[in-house]
């Protein structure tokens, strides 16, 4: 990894140990008035694996790299980018399904009546 700074190879690392592709595992390092940013791109089925749940992986990601930065005296950004290549099977898959799948629309059977569209027991039947 010649060339690598040391914020961009420890992405790398930790990165192409959670994914199940880290031959796909990409990084570029671009310096800013706001810091250093780091774009990380990894396959689409790996994005969940690296965002993981509610955002956790990538929050704790961030907050290592902030330690690195600040062990530096840098501010050290993350930014996880979508791929946008051909994507995984599953993927156009589920989009299929999606542009399938249309709202069906209730017939006069199924849609519940207001109180007042019920219809009422006859009182004639009663007795008093």
């Amino acid at each position: 990894m010649a060339g690598k700074e040391a914020d961009q190879e420890f992405v790398e690392y930790v990165v192409k140990q959670l994914v199940t592709k880290p031959d796909k595992v990409q990084t570029e390092r671009k310096i800013d008035e706001l810091g250093v940013l780091i774009e990380l791109v990894v396959d689409r089925e790996d994005m969940g694996v690296v965002i993981g749940k509610e955002g956790k992986t990538a929050k704790a990601i961030r907050t290592l790299l902030r330690v690195l930065g600040a062990k530096n005296d840098a501010r050290i950004n993350l930014k996880i980018i979508e791929p946008t290549d051909g994507g995984s099977k599953k993927a156009e898959k589920a989009e299929k399904v999606e542009e399938e799948e249309e709202p069906k629309e209730e017939t006069e059977e199924e849609k519940p009546k207001e109180e007042s569209e019920q219809e009422e027991a006859p009182m004639a039947d009663l007795e008093l």
